[in-house]
């Protein structure tokens, strides 16, 4: 509602003195201040906040009349009344200095139309030079305790015990005194119960002040008692005064009363503030309820503070401030909703921790509007703030100083008709704070505009704007309304230049449209409205229409017209005018409504206009868009007339007049849905009580045919609610979210807010007689509320916080400038979900239907997970922290509710963690038992949430069934692929075999190196794609020998023979045998990479069991699937292959058979380095070369591993045209070596060096085809490696087969004469090579030019073996000629390989299904002849 912001400001006051201030008194406008010191009395102006007038009493009559006391304006700000302290009344008059004498007069920039010429700018804009005058005193022979004014009469309390009634210029009338004691008090005004009067013996009136709307005083009597005096006529008299008193309260110190809400609050010795009410039907006091620091927010101080010494209600009565003896500010809502308190936080303490002294107050008052609070602080504390600059020392004479705090408020509280937007609407003197964005602006290009602040200029040029730095939109937003208002705790401050809009020294009001981009803004004379989309003002073009007219009643939006409820002082008349945003603002283009009274309040509700007058009657007007000129215009219409008068006693009490579809149940027919469209019922709120009237539908409906216009009468009025302070509804209407749209909200201060939501039928089903058609709920929120969204279930609002400036440490604290003194205020943007406490108190009333409709109409919000766990929590600390037994405990009901959402089981998990365990018996019991909820997580695949339940059974279930449990979630995480989990699985089994079951581990929020096993080189490391696969492990293979790999499984080396560790590698194994029995190789790559399984080690002891294979055909087949790589194709269009060696050049051509156009683009082909050799026939460039010797097994390991050998393999001299370009080794796993700069750059210069014919281009675009993505090369290279390594030879042929690396199946034969190598992997590599040969000729004929390219090595396989097989069936003529080139389709990777942190080399590009298209066209012809004169075709990858 009001909000602190930046530093306060220390005004000095010009006269030097010995004399402190002690007492300030604001006029009726707030435009002047009285201050008083012991014998001097100054009066100031607000803005510019400068001293005008000091006058001085002499010596001799201070010793006279005592010091000054306190201070009083006449209503005309004509005299001000002064109390001594030796009961003296002294009479000032105030006298203007005449039309041309200012003080001060603003300057403004060469060329500004807006300078002197304007009628009204002298009193608009300058400080007024005025004049003090003492008239006789009068001697009222007793101290005085009160003086307050009181229309034409001044009314003085003395402590004999006598009210006082002066006139104010003192002769006419005399003065008449009434002795308290002669005043009749009871506890109520009616006689006949005769309770006890109160004896008034000896006592008088501490405190005193008239309210207007009550017509009477509360008083505070000198005994602590409160109490009302009321006259019985309409005049004071002796005779005719009457008195309340509160019962049971005796500490009473001081009163302040609120004529907008007819309260009284009375300051009490306790430190806490009792709010009163006259009950209208008895005439006794009745708390309200209270103001009071709670233990809760302030543990330290709530019941340190002292006694209350002041109470200051706000301008427009919405908030009070109040101080106590020892120090303090703290600031609340009408109703008690607390807003600021300076007891605490950044306020009480610095930044080291230690206490400030609070800040101690003598005297304040609110300045206009409620834009400042003007604050004299006690004479100890002024010697800790006068030194801000280096004060002199105190034998000097002193400069008095007056602090100002700069405050912002809602624009809710002065014109309560925005309360329809969604936006949330502050502003300050000068300024506009807006929560609403532009969501067709990219963020951080709208925060620095012309007229909004840079934050780097904010301590600087821009004092006390709260700005902060606008964060990033959330990206989970979920609708243009949510993601505007909600992306950024960012405001859109808007600048209210005074050299521009001179006539808005002060601003009265604000309003802002539905789209939150244009803003009107109203100040004492004329309005101007500004756009967010252009940043630009737009002013009147004729000043003298701008000072003629001022708002009275508020301003609206309508569509793009600003609505304006208005005095005209030429015509002097009040008047309804619209005016057109578009088009200049002057009066030719208004569309003005002459009306017969004073407006008090406008409100808008689509096509109407309410308007509340000073006659208490009710106006509703319809507006229609008229297209009859060059510009729009409106048409305004009468259509109804309702007087108010019998309901309201005073017209001020109206604090707000808004227009509804909601109504109830009465006399509506069930027929005429198209009603929830229409204004239905007035919203009347009247001091704090929501008043409704609704349409009177229960007469005879046939009036409504006769006169289309005639419009339904209105029912009497019902009270709804009380304490309320604003009301929130809309005019929308979703079919989807009934129940939050055609709610009404209301917020009611300290009792949180309440929702009037609507009750519908399910299914059309007729309702229950016996039930409402709509219910009051109330709850509790943490914000004070600003504005509310509707259909995303969320409170706006804003709060205080402050910044600790600590630029300077000072040694002596009293010697602190202001900044140090206080913290820097900022306000933030804050929200709040609400749904819960809705759901919740629905549930209670057993109203379940209706919460589920309600809860299904929220469900696809962000936050409804939230939602729901919040209602577990909430029912669930309430319910098991009770010491008494509940006896219809909520928690199964609020169980039963959420199992009918999909998140029933994340919502218990998530709730019950952040829980604490005492408390998990009693969810449990309501919800569950928490294996069976684990079970029903493995059931629904939801495996995240399993491992959540699994903690649980940590905690409350014995070490065996954790194990047991985790043990079935380890296997499901292994068949599934989530690595992630599988490794918190392996930590949590290793936890609970090592008896850490007090403490679950904590979940890794990285990868950490070790655990990624083999796949890890492949982060930061090439592989060469160009160096053939036999370099791995020429030499001789030891088969018994396992290979460690450098970040194996060192996570168990600390307790290897730990049975728990036995226990993980055995489900490992079991999975690794599994994953090869299916002929799953990437997935076990997967595996082994991401969980450190030791692969190789593994292999060489399985060589002889699930590592053989039978069928390579079946294995080739999985293997093209698998890793999404085509079958080789043959060209159609060329009968000889300029490339007899086998290695190929990149460019394009025909295809015959080739990849779909997606898997094509998905296949990263321009990653892979293009290479260009030639070499002789049947020879590999390995054979070659002299570095390795002319024997293979004399390699040893170490080359295998990057050692010299192998680069001078890869630099020899480019004769004999073999040109290798290696970007690292496959088996270089120990040496970083770059991707791809330097290399690339040498292939290209090698490149270009050769010329292409159309033939070698052709060639080079078919085995562009016949080549699968990049990175499954590089998994297909890593896995031979890990095979070679292992010795599982069968592998690496099917392997060799599929990359068509002809060296591969050349090393594994000549491997195969050893006499380590069984006799049945002789047999199998035979038969399955026998297999792939019968397999190419009738279905793959891609294959035929790579076999009869490896020919010499399938005749040594077939020679040493027993059973003799024909050689012809190697002949590339044995093909048949007339076969269709058919293969599987590849499919889809799967879903787990997508899942969890590949290792850079892993991540596959997700390919579309059916990967290859078959052609059943093309030339067999063609093909045959050229199989045969290409019997060395390699298709390998380089």
């Amino acid at each position: 509602m009001y909000f602190l912001t930046g530093w306060p400001r220390r005004l000095l006051c010009p006269l030097k003195s010995e004399e402190e201030p002690f007492h300030i008194h604001p006029n009726s406008q707030r435009f002047y201040f009285a201050v008083l010191s012991e014998t001097q009395l100054s009066i100031w102006f607000s803005r510019p906040s400068v001293m005008i007038v000091s006058y001085i009493e002499s010596v001799k009559a201070a010793a006279q009349f005592g010091f000054y006391q306190q201070a009083e304006w006449k209503p005309d700000d004509s005299m001000i009344a002064v109390a001594a302290a030796n009961g003296y009344i002294l009479m000032f008059d105030v006298v203007g200095g005449g039309e041309d004498k200012y003080l001060y007069e603003p300057v403004y920039p060469k060329g500004s139309p807006r300078v002197k010429v304007t009628p009204g700018y002298k009193e608009e804009q300058c400080a007024p030079a005025l004049s003090l005058e003492m008239k006789r005193p009068i001697d009222l022979e007793a101290p005085i305790t009160s003086i307050k004014s009181l229309q034409e009469d001044l009314l003085v309390s003395t402590a004999d015990g006598y009210l006082h009634i002066l006139h104010w210029d003192g002769v006419s009338n005399g003065r008449k005194a009434i002795s308290l004691c002669t005043v009749p008090f009871s506890l109520d005004l009616q006689s006949a119960r005769g309770g006890p009067s109160l004896d008034l013996e000896g006592l008088y009136i501490r405190d005193m002040e008239y309210c207007v709307t009550l017509d009477g005083f509360a008083v505070v009597l000198d005994d602590g008692r409160l109490g009302f005096i009321s006259p019985v006529a309409s005049r004071f008299t002796a005779e005719q005064l009457q008195g309340v008193w509160a019962a049971d309260v005796t500490d009473g110190t001081c009163v302040a009363v609120n004529n907008k809400y007819r309260l009284m609050a009375f300051g009490c010795a306790s430190g806490s503030v009792l709010v009163y009410m006259i009950d209208t039907t008895t005439g006794s006091m009745q708390l309200s309820h209270k103001l009071e620091l709670t233990p809760k927010h302030f543990p330290d101080v709530w019941n340190k503070t002292g006694a209350v010494k002041l109470i200051r209600w706000s301008p427009d009565y919405s908030v009070a401030m109040v101080t106590w003896e020892y120090g303090g500010l703290s600031l609340w809502s009408v109703f008690g909703a607390h807003l600021i308190c300076t007891l605490g936080e950044d306020f009480a303490y610095r930044s080291d921790g230690t206490k400030k002294d609070p800040i101690k107050i003598s005297s304040m008052c609110w300045g206009a509007e409620g834009y400042h609070l003007w604050v004299i602080t006690s004479r100890e504390e002024a010697e800790l703030v006068e030194n801000m600059e280096g004060a002199p020392p105190p034998t000097q004479t002193k400069q008095a100083g007056i602090l100002q705090f700069h405050l912002i408020k809602s624009a809710l509280t002065v014109n309560p008709c925005t309360s329809n937007q969604e936006q949330v609407l502050l502003h300050g003197e000068d300024r506009l704070y807006l929560t609403c964005g532009d969501p067709t602006q990219v963020p951080s290009s709208s925060s620095d505009g012309p007229n909004t602040p840079h934050p780097h200029n904010l301590a600087h040029g821009l004092e006390g704007s709260p700005l902060h730095h606008r964060s990033a939109p959330s990206p989970n937003s979920i609708s243009q309304g949510l993601s505007t208002l909600l992306g950024h705790k960012h405001w859109h401050v808007v600048q209210v230049q005074p050299h521009k809009l001179h006539s808005f020294r002060i601003q009265k009001f604000a309003a802002i449209d539905t789209a939150g981009q244009c803003i009107a803004v109203a100040g004492r004379r004329g309005f101007a409205h500004y756009s967010m989309s252009t940043r630009k003002w737009k002013l009147f073009g004729n000043i003298t229409q701008e000072q003629n007219m001022t708002v009275t009643g508020g301003l609206a939006w309508w569509n793009d017209f600003v609505v304006v409820a208005c005095y005209n002082f030429t015509d002097r008349q009040e008047e309804l005018r619209l005016y057109l945003r578009s088009s200049n603002l002057d009066n030719a283009f208004a569309s003005v409504t002459k009306l017969h009274s004073d407006t008090l309040l406008l409100n808008v509700f689509r096509d109407l206009i309410v308007l509340f007058r000073a006659d208490c009657s009710i106006f509703l007007y319809s507006i229609e868009r008229r297209h009859d000129g060059p510009n729009p215009s409106a048409c305004v219409e009468l259509l109804q007339e309702v007087s108010m008068s019998r309901y309201i006693p005073h017209p001020a009490l109206v604090v707000s007049v808004t227009l509804t579809s909601v109504r109830t149940e009465t006399g509506i027919a069930l027929k005429a849905p198209q009603q929830a469209c229409m204004a239905e019922s007035i919203m009347l709120n009247l001091a704090g009580q929501l008043i409704m009237l609704q349409r009177d539908r229960s007469g005879p409906q046939v009036r409504e045919k006769e006169d289309q216009k005639k419009l339904l009468p209105f029912c009497p009025p019902v009270v709804l609610a009380q304490c309320v302070e604003n009301v929130w509804t809309t005019c929308r209407s979703n079919k989807k979210k009934r129940h939050l749209l055609e709610a009404l909200w209301l917020s009611c201060g300290e009792a949180g807010m309440k929702v009037w939501l609507p009750l519908f039928p399910r299914d059309h089903r007729k309702p229950h007689s016996f039930l409402s058609r709509r219910i009051m709920l109330p709850f509790h929120i943490n914000i004070y509320p600003l504005a509310v969204l509707f259909e995303d279930a969320l409170v706006l609002g804003a709060s205080n916080e402050t910044v600790l400036y600590d630029g300077l440490q000072f040694s002596n604290h009293c010697l602190c400038p202001l900044e140090v003194t206080f913290p820097y205020c900022t306000v933030e943007r804050t929200s709040q979900i609400y749904l819960h406490h809705i759901l919740r108190q629905l549930l209670v009333r057993n109203l379940g239907e209706q919460a589920l409709l309600l809860a299904q109409s929220c469900a696809a919000l962000p936050y409804f997970p939230h939602v729901m766990e919040l209602m577990v929590h909430v029912v669930l600390e309430e319910e098991a922290t009770s010491r008494e037994p509940i006896p219809d405990p909520l928690l199964p009901t609020v169980a039963k509710f959420i199992t009918e959402f999909p998140l029933f089981l994340q919502t218990i998990v998530h709730c019950a963690r952040k829980t604490e365990y005492a408390l998990w018996n009693y969810l449990f019991a309501a919800v569950g038992n928490p294996k069976d909820l684990f079970e029903e997580c493995l059931m629904a695949q939801d495996l995240d949430t399993a491992a959540s339940y699994l903690i649980i059974l940590q905690n409350m279930e014995v070490p065996a069934v954790s194990r047991q449990h985790a043990t079935l979630l380890f296997n499901t995480a292994l068949e599934q692929g989530k690595w992630d989990l599988c490794r918190h699985m392996i930590r949590f089994l290793k936890a609970i075999g090592s008896g850490e079951m007090e403490t679950p581990p904590p979940t890794p929020t990285t990868q950490e190196p070790s655990s990624t096993g083999g796949f890890e080189f492949f982060r930061n490391r090439s592989i060469s794609l160009s160096q053939s696969a036999d370099g791995i492990a020429a030499g001789k293979f030891n088969l018994q020998k396992t290979f460690s790999m450098p970040s194996g499984s060192e996570r168990w080396s600390k307790d290897s023979d730990c049975a728990e560790n036995m226990y993980i590698d055995m489900m490992l194994w079991r999975h690794a045998r599994h994953l090869l029995e299916q002929v799953r190789l990437k997935d076990l790559g997967c595996f082994s990479a991401q969980l450190g399984f030791e692969l190789i080690g593994w292999l060489c002891r399985e060589r002889t069991r699930v590592a053989r294979l039978d069928d390579f055909v079946m294995a080739l087949k999985c293997l093209h699937k698998d890793f999404l790589w085509p079958f080789p194709v043959i060209p159609a269009c060329s009968t000889s292959s300029p490339f007899k060696d086998g290695h190929r050049k990149t460019g394009e051509g025909r295809l015959l058979k080739s990849q779909s156009a997606d898997s094509l683009l998905n296949s990263d082909m321009d990653t892979a380095p293009p290479q260009a050799s030639a070499r002789n026939s049947n020879h590999t460039w390995l054979d070659g070369l002299g570095a390795l010797g002319p024997e293979p097994k004399e390699m040893n390991t170490s080359s295998s591993h990057g050692g010299p050998q192998t680069q001078e393999a890869f630099l020899s001299p480019l004769t004999n045209k073999t040109e290798e370009c290696s970007i690292g080794s496959a088996t270089d796993l120990t040496e970083t070596s770059s991707v791809v700069d330097g290399d690339w750059t040498m292939v290209d210069e090698n490149f270009s060096a050769l010329s292409l014919t159309q033939s070698e281009l052709e060639h080079i675009s078919m085995e562009l085809a016949n080549k699968g993505p990049h990175k499954s090369q590089v998994q297909l290279r890593y896995l031979l490696h890990v095979f070679m390594e292992a010795g599982c030879l069968e592998w690496c042929v099917v392997i060799g087969l599929i990359l068509r690396e002809a060296t591969v199946i050349k090393q594994v034969v000549n491997f195969l004469d050893s006499p380590e190598v069984p006799p049945e992997t002789v047999q199998s590599i035979r038969s399955g090579l026998l297999g792939v040969d019968a397999w190419a000729s009738t279905d793959c004929l891609g294959y035929k030019p790579f076999l009869n390219l490896i020919r010499p090595q399938l005749q040594k396989l077939i020679e040493t073996a027993v059973e003799q097989v024909q050689p012809e069936a190697f002949q590339p003529g044995a093909s048949n000629p007339n076969s269709k080139l058919t293969e599987p389709q590849p499919g889809c990777p799967r879903a787990e390989d997508s899942r969890g942190p590949a290792p850079l080399g892993l991540a596959l590009p997700s390919e579309p299904s059916g990967g290859l298209v078959t052609e059943d066209g093309g030339a067999p012809e063609e093909q045959e002849e050229q199989a045969a004169d290409e019997g060395a075709y390699d298709c390998t990858l380089s």
